[in-house]
């Protein structure tokens, strides 16, 4: 670079790393498979199971009722912003995807996206875009664990602004971009439209809003690179500047120099998902955890002999929940996952049914239940630890620690127990027999259909 040359900008810099880096090892590509299955059981049982991607699947309809883009669950397809929104939506809205250090939904937020593009590209004649998919999982996954790493707010705690939606839309667009073939100043301009997307309030945590932060993410995302691939701008540097994305949102705590790191096996494998085996908010899993071994402690003795539940936790006032208005509401509270562990003795998506939480033995459990926050435990998931108390009405007392959740980074499972998971979702939902065929077609070949995946999600149990 001469002395007149302008500097190259952080965002240019950034999409350039991203862009060059091949993410074809085969154990990434084996990793993304396993995330794709993932992310696609959960929004099959999302779209099921709640209302909030059902009222927007209604809108979509009345939007775009055709279109090259398919909506899980429902007998129509859409446009492919519509079908990343809904789907997004779809796929959140259980809170089962997995989780990533730094904390964020990473799937919910492009998986979605991408499928839509795929199947549209494939429409288009492109031929199979199932490597390319794989390829853009990982990505995306990267893009946003750089990204949120560079925001420099790590505890849950300590955010500002729901994760997703703030470095969703930016991952989202710059993997779609890759998939359409953008480079240099292409790709930097979708990553820059979609600076100006990101949003997501975490006062709507616990209510149908925060699925369509991610769904949002999704649309937003592939939006941008499409108007990008048109010749749509943005300031060149909307990602690094004085007044762009990472100053703006997270002044006085980003760190730019995540975003430039070299990379090495991709953040899909080093340090991966933790993954999700309740659908509830991952912080609650250490109280669901330590509640289990707890009941379990307990023998032959019942939950209506508990006198008192007392819970030892982080500074987490956002799940600090003790009588959560919803179902929905209760997966985001200590107080609510802990008590239903202990009634029940599992934590399962109908655990957040209006009818379990407003059941007489878990409206009473809760009126028992204590919390104390104390700020010496670390809030970051990878370090921080619960207690659960348990006072029963012959004196007895019980205490179990949970200092990592099975599915967690320092306790992981192995590839056939989440697929467990992914069977039983599917099933649940689909049938077996529609659930091997959907295996089938993800492990088939390397360069998979991805319209041939997607039709067989478009309706429920035939």
């Amino acid at each position: 670079m001469t002395a007149d040359a302008p500097a190259i900008s952080l965002t240019r810099q950034f999409t350039d790393l991203m862009a060059a880096w091949p993410a074809d090892d085969p154990a990434l590509l084996e990793r993304c498979r396993l995330l794709l299955l993932d992310g696609l059981a959960v929004a099959v049982a999302g779209a099921a199971a709640e209302r909030g991607p059902e009222l927007m699947a209604a809108q979509a309809k009345s939007e775009s009722p055709d279109g090259p883009a398919t909506l899980i669950g429902q007998e129509f397809s859409t446009s492919v912003a519509n079908a990343a929104r809904v789907n997004g939506m779809a796929m959140h809205v259980l809170d089962f995807e997995p989780m990533w250090n730094p904390p964020n939904h990473a799937l919910s937020p492009l998986l979605p996206a991408l499928l839509a593009l795929a199947e549209k590209r494939e429409r288009d004649g492109s031929g199979p875009q199932g490597r390319e998919l794989l390829r853009a999982i990982a990505k995306g996954v990267e893009a946003q664990g750089r990204l949120r790493l560079a925001s420099g707010q790590i505890e849950p705690a300590k955010l500002s602004i729901h994760p997703p939606g703030a470095v969703g839309p930016l991952a989202t667009a710059l993997a779609c971009g890759d998939m359409l073939g953008l480079q240099g100043e292409r790709l930097a301009a979708a990553v820059g439209i979609a600076c100006s997307r990101a949003s997501g309030l975490l006062a709507n945590v616990g209510s149908m809003t925060k699925a369509l932060h991610c769904g949002d993410a999704a649309a937003n995302g592939v939006q941008a690179a499409q108007l990008a691939a048109e010749g749509f701008t943005a300031d060149a540097d909307a990602l690094g500047s004085p007044r762009g994305w990472g100053l703006s949102l997270f002044a006085p705590t980003f760190e730019r120099e995540h975003l430039l790191a070299p990379i090495g096996e991709g953040r899909a494998l080093n340090p991966g998902p933790a993954w999700k085996l309740f659908p509830s908010q991952f912080a609650t899993h250490f109280a669901i955890t330590a509640a289990l071994a707890a009941r379990d402690a307990m023998g032959d003795t019942t939950p209506d002999n508990i006198v008192r539940v007392t819970l030892h936790t982080p500074a987490m006032p956002y799940i600090d929940r003790p009588h959560p208005q919803s179902g929905l509401d209760g997966k985001f509270s200590w107080q609510y996952t802990a008590a239903i562990a202990l009634l029940d003795g599992k934590v399962v998506p109908a655990s957040f049914e209006d009818a379990r939480r407003f059941a007489d033995d878990a409206v009473a459990l809760l009126s028992r239940t204590i919390l104390i926050s104390d700020p010496a435990i670390s809030g970051r998931f990878d370090r921080m630890h619960v207690d659960v108390e348990i006072e029963l009405n012959d004196g007895t007392t019980i205490r179990r620690r949970c200092d990592a959740p099975l599915g967690s980074w320092s306790r992981p499972v192995p590839a056939e127990r989440v697929m467990e998971k992914i069977r039983a979702l599917f099933d649940g939902v689909l049938g077996a027999a529609k659930r091997a065929a959907i295996e089938l077609a993800v492990d088939a070949a390397d360069d998979f259909s991805v319209r041939r995946l997607m039709a067989m999600l478009a309706t429920h149990r035939s």
